[in-house]
């Protein structure tokens, strides 16, 4: 039997919610994850995908601040993953940085990111292909700019919801 093809991530998943967005410097990035904070909750999954430098630690540090967490949020490339609690009754912000982890889920596993979906907002940068499986339920966040020797600072983003969770969300208000 042959494995089912690999999911581009350019393309909305069936029985998803997809919305577009462009910003075009990293203050509006930051604005869009505080602006993405309010639609989060206690045991949602958010997947960021993007080049380097793309602006996916901009926009979970937006969504720290939305949230209402502890601590500067900073690239957990080298720790892989960082809790943030709450200040306040918000869940805390488990964000995790998947670039250095090879395998999919299996790797993840170590970081009992199964046991904190529940209670916390989890923020994986790199994660497509590794932490799928954690959930039916995720936001996921395509990240694209342009590459090379540019100083753009546009990016446009594909925001995709997947999962019951998600089905009737308006994510139209990320835009705004």
């Amino acid at each position: 039997m042959e494995a089912p093809a690999a999911h581009n991530p350019a393309e909305p998943v069936s029985g998803s919610v997809t919305t577009g967005i462009t910003v075009d410097s990293p203050d509006l990035m930051k604005e869009l994850g505080r602006r993405l904070a309010k639609l989060l909750r206690a045991g949602d999954l958010v997947m960021l995908t993007g080049e380097l430098g793309a602006g996916k630690t901009t926009l979970t540090r937006g969504l720290g601040e939305g949230l209402g967490v502890r601590g500067a949020v900073t690239s957990p490339t080298f720790v892989i993953a960082r809790v943030h609690p709450p200040l306040g009754d918000g869940p805390p912000l488990v964000h995790v940085d998947a670039y250095r982890l090879g395998g999919g889920l299996d790797e993840m596993e170590d970081l009992d990111l199964d046991v904190s979906l529940a209670d916390s907002v989890i923020v994986v940068e790199w994660g497509e292909g590794k932490v799928e499986e954690l959930t039916d339920d995720r936001l996921h966040v395509l990240i694209h700019r342009a590459v090379g020797d540019t100083a753009d600072e546009v990016r446009h983003l594909t925001v995709t919801g997947v999962g019951a969770r998600w089905a009737s969300a308006d994510l139209s208000v990320l835009s705004a």
